[in-house]
């Protein structure tokens, strides 16, 4: 009988322990968004590298890529329980680059070229205004969630990705590079106004209700999987001008806005995706 017992014995000994499966499981858990948020930046870099080499409409998709990425890697993080003030950080840092630094240099290689140092001092505009608008939205307390203060980065970066995608043969003269001029200028203000945009954190398609929100997500997956240029440049563009009709139905309307919120302590600083 004692011969019998040993194997079992030793197996019992290097059987590991539940409790070490479980925090083994939550460490990895808590990596996820961190792994999106890596894979955000990814795609931004790769952006960088292909818009260099003049592939411009090779790099346009991966901006719109990495919009989705960012979507997720907060919401990832929510419904996990595993939002941290590092998490905020790497995703404000990613943002950056996939959201400031890869379509500055995409619409630059795209159109800007032509007007020399002047493109270059669009691109570094629209660049700081970036990092501006992602300071400003990480410090922010108390805002009403539906709302935006400021064009969103990834919205902004999303139109450039667009146009750049519906026109990929780019602005060859100099009368045309204006126009992508004038489109960095307009969209870094944009990012650091005060205009609100709706952020749709809120908003619901009735997928809780059931067949008709199922029927609407079909719908906007067969119709930019069918017309995948003109989708996206048309939901870009219709983005970036509710913000102005939003803002005249409020002026016109008598509708009040909500005050833009104060900057936040440290300690209440929020633990989310950046935008």
């Amino acid at each position: 009988m004692s011969n019998q017992q040993k194997p079992d014995n030793l197996f019992r000994l290097h059987t590991p322990a539940r409790g070490h499966d479980r925090r083994g499981i939550r460490r990895g858990v808590s990596l996820l968004p961190s792994l999106f948020t890596l894979a955000n930046l990814f795609c931004g870099w790769v952006c960088v590298v292909h818009a260099m080499r003049g592939e411009v409409a090779t790099a346009a998709p991966l901006i719109g890529i990495a919009i989705v990425l960012d979507m997720l890697d907060g919401r990832i993080a929510r419904m996990t329980g595993t939002t941290s003030d590092f998490g905020v950080q790497l995703d404000s840092l990613a943002d950056l680059i996939s959201f400031g630094m890869a379509p500055a240099v995409l619409a630059f290689q795209w159109g800007l070229a032509p007007l020399g140092r002047m493109g270059w001092a669009v691109g570094f505009m629209y660049l700081t205004a970036t990092a501006l608008r992602l300071a400003r939205f990480n410090i922010q307390v108390n805002t009403d969630k539906r709302y935006f203060i400021g064009l969103p980065s990834p919205a902004a970066a999303g139109l450039v990705a667009a146009t750049v995608f519906y026109f990929p043969e780019g602005l060859q003269a100099k009368p045309q590079a204006w126009l992508g001029f004038a489109m960095l200028v307009v969209l870094a203000l944009l990012m650091v106004s005060t205009i609100r945009f709706q952020s749709f954190k809120t908003f619901d398609l009735g997928m809780r209700r059931g067949w008709r929100g199922l029927f609407l997500v079909a719908a906007g997956i067969a119709l930019m999987v069918s017309y995948p240029h003109e989708v996206l440049i048309v939901m870009a563009y219709t983005y970036f001008a509710s913000g102005f009709i939003g803002q005249a139905m409020a002026r016109f309307g008598g509708r009040k806005d909500a005050p833009d919120a104060a900057p936040a302590p440290a300690s209440q600083r929020r633990t989310k995706d950046a935008s």
